[in-house]
Formats: C-alpha cells, structure tokens, sequence
C-alpha cells in the first residue's frame, strides 16, 4: 500500500546519467532531479522539516501564520508543507518572479506581497526587512526563515549527502550545485568531504553574483543583475563557508537558459534556469577531465515555473537570449553526407591540365565543376560554365591550361562541418565545399549531395 501521507514520503530524488548533452565528454555524467520533489523543488524536506521542528517545539500551531520571503521556489514548498496541517502564509518575493510561481502560491492560498527586485540588503523595501517587519506587525505569526534556518543545511547533510554517495556507489568525484543561501551546499560538503575528501565541490552562481569574488578575495563585490532565479546572492549569506568550497563559477543567463531548453529536448529532463546553469558549468568542466571522473549535478529547478519566461521563444528574443535549437538535420555532418555518396574518389584538376582535358574528365565522371588541386592543395577551381565562356571568346583556348582560367577555390572544412554550415558556404556563390579528411586526403560535396543528405531515407 502507499505510503501514510505526503509529508511522510521519503524523498529520495532519481539520479539519472545523461548520454546527449554529455555525449562530447569523456566523464559520466548524472542529473539528479531534486525538482521531482513534492513542490518542483528541493525545498520541500526542509519545509517540512522546518514545521515539523517548529511544531515539535511548540512555537507553532495550527492556525497560526507563517512569514519568509522568497525568490518563488521555496515559499512554495513551505505552502504546499504549511496549508494542508492548518497554517496561513504569507510571503514576501521580489517583483521579478515569474508568473508561474506567483500563480502557484495565489493557488495555494498564500498572501503574496510584491517588493522591487533591485532593492538591497539594509533596505526597508527589500524582501528580508519587509518580512521582518511583517512578523513584528501581526498576532501569531511566526517567522520561518528558510534561507538562514539551520535546518536548511542540516537537512543536506543528513539527507540529501547520503543519499547522493549512495546513489553514486561512492564514485562522485565532482559536484556542482546551483548557490542561493549557501544551505545546500554546505551542508553537502561536509558529508561528503567527510567520505571522501578528494570529491570537489563546485558552487554555480549567475554572472553578477556575489560568491565567487568572496571566494578569491575574501571580500563582498558589488552584485550585478541578472535574469537567472532560485541562484545566485546579491549578499553572502550565513551559511557561507569557503573552507568547504572547492571553486565558485560563473554562468551567463543566455548559458543557462539554453542549456535548459537543450535538457528538455535531448534528455526529457524538464528543469529550470538554475539548474541550467550548474549543467552548463559541469559541461564545460567536463571537457577538461579524464573518464575517471564521476560527476553529478544537481537539477534544483523545475521547468514548469518558467513557461512564460525561459521556455518562451517570445521572451528569450526580447531579452536577447533566443538560440534556435538544433535540429536532427542541424546535426547531420559533412562526415554523414559523405557516407551517402556512392563515390568518393576526388575527381581534380591539375594546374597543367589543358581546358580540353578538363572538359573530357567532366564528362567521364558526369560532373560540372571540378577543384584544381597541387600536391594535394586546393588552388583554384573550374566550372563548365566557365569554359563555355572562355570558349565564346576564344574558340581556340581549349588547348591552354587551366591554371590561367582558375576561378577561386573551393572553400575547405573539416568533417565535422554541420550540414547548416555547409550550406552557408554554398550559398556563397561556391559550387562546392572541399572536405579534408584525417588521412590528408580531400572530398567534394556539392548541393546535390546535401540535397540527397537530407531527403535520404
């Protein structure tokens, strides 16, 4: 039978290997999907745990209303934890969110109040000053303070780091967590280290955050703005602990975003932007080690909660994010197409090929352009209409060579040239596009075999 009640359900998040996005990589790499959590988010054991703690103790009851603020996702998980076992919420978010999340807690009865985005820790229309004086302006209410809340971290640490050298078999050699509060990763750092303190932690923040210049100097730097939510700090939180940090990187929102939407398209892995970026991050770090590495990255975000930002064509053109994904046909290779051709013999011109015999080598070979080629480099090119033209001016040119008629090479690209960018250089006034092999040795493509490329069945 199923378990007792939704509050009672372990949580234990799927970690699954990703074989597309990663596919370029030497390293294993696996997603696990804190955001199959009740809630769409990891916040939801820590909500939990956090009433359960506070009711344990009685500084709650039901009935009583429960204040924080919130960049969306945890006020969330502290609604769908809180409503049901009595509480009223009322939360206070920054402006910005998106309109998912502020749909989802009108949803579930929650008071929102709205507060701008840029406004700065100190500030008293900032979210964490306007929830404070919330909490001392109403009877009964009890301020739950997610992201300084010890449990946060202790919930990790207990929790979420077990689960994780389990799930691994004790092979995790990298990490990378989305950074908000510094709760989560923190507290995963001091289990795992503990296990084994080789594994590195990499911390994931937006460009424009501010852990990554307190990492290298010690000092808080000016925070920028960015469009990327649930990652990222515009002021260190308490929690931060360098000592257990191996590295903070930095993500660009057009990074993140798209990495999202790749996600969703190649992996059916359907997360948000701030598990966009730590994928990213753990991408481009891939490159750079061996295939012992084992890394896992954690998908704090779910995608559902930006419909109407980050997954709306719309919006990422406006903000300037917009990369238009890649199709089956955008993946097809110069290598692939050259697979289709029957023939793969290079048919070249030498520069002291008379017209004439460049003619007779078109017809044999049923081709009208042909590369002129000099130990092996590509020099010049002819074409039939070319001769007919010189022809008409000079009927007894057949007899000259053709390295005094040479038109410009053909452009020269590697087998992994996509077939979009083939095309591009086709449409360059180029009759054909020269491939160069591992072995030296040089292949003509033309429009007719992309052609034949894309209607191949």
């Amino acid at each position: 039978m199923g378990q007792q009640n939704i509050f009672s359900m372990e949580t234990l998040s799927p970690m699954v290997e990703l074989s597309r996005v990663a596919g370029h990589v030497q390293p294993a790499v696996f997603a696990r999907l804190e955001y199959l959590n009740p809630s769409g988010t990891h916040y939801w054991p820590v909500a939990t745990a956090i009433i359960d703690r506070a009711e344990a103790d009685k500084s709650i009851t039901p009935g009583m209303t429960l204040v924080d603020w919130s960049y969306g996702s945890s006020g969330i998980a502290l609604a769908m934890a809180g409503v049901p076992r009595g509480y009223k919420i009322l939360l206070v978010v920054p402006d910005r969110i998106s309109r998912e999340k502020h749909q989802m807690l009108k949803a579930l009865g929650a008071e929102v109040v709205m507060t701008p985005s840029d406004a700065l820790p100190g500030e008293p229309r900032s979210c964490v000053n306007v929830a404070e004086s919330l909490v001392g302006n109403l009877q009964n209410a009890y301020f739950t303070n997610m992201y300084e809340n010890s449990l946060s971290r202790q919930v990790h640490e207990d929790v979420t780091g077990p689960e994780i050298w389990e799930q691994s078999d004790g092979e995790v050699t990298h990490l990378f967590v989305p950074v908000t509060s510094g709760a989560m990763i923190t507290g995963l750092a001091r289990m795992l280290k503990e296990k084994n303190s080789d594994i590195r932690i990499i911390g994931v923040e937006p460009e424009g955050s501010v852990y990554r210049g307190l990492l290298q100097s010690g000092a808080v730097s000016q925070a920028g703005v960015f469009e990327l939510e649930e990652i990222g700090g515009l002021w260190p939180s308490g929690f931060w602990d360098a000592s257990l940090v191996d590295d903070i990187v930095q993500v660009s929102d057009q990074e993140a975003f798209n990495c999202s939407r790749d996600l969703l398209r190649s992996e059916a892995v359907f997360a948000g932007g701030a598990s966009g970026a730590a994928m990213f991050a753990a991408l481009r770090a891939a490159v750079h080690l061996d295939a012992s590495a084992r890394i896992v990255v954690l998908m704090t975000d779910s995608g559902g909660y930006y419909l109407s930002k980050m997954y709306n064509d719309e919006w990422m053109k406006q903000k300037g994010f917009f990369r238009k994904a890649a199709s089956q046909k955008d993946e097809i290779t110069a290598e692939d197409i050259l697979g289709y051709k029957t023939r793969r013999d290079l048919i070249a011109a030498m520069p002291e090929n008379t017209l004439s015999e460049v003619f007779e080598m078109m017809r044999q070979h049923d081709v009208s352009q042909l590369p002129v080629v000099s130990y092996g480099t590509p020099i010049g090119s002819v074409s039939e209409n070319k001769i007919l033209s010189i022809l008409i001016e000079n009927d007894e040119a057949m007899n000259s060579k053709v390295v005094g008629y040479m038109e410009q090479p053909f452009p020269v690209c590697q087998p992994s040239a996509t077939i979009s960018e083939l095309s591009e250089k086709l449409q360059e006034n180029a009759s054909g596009v020269l491939i160069t092999l591992s072995d030296g040795r040089l292949q003509l493509l033309t429009k007719s075999d992309l052609i034949e490329a894309l209607t191949h069945k």
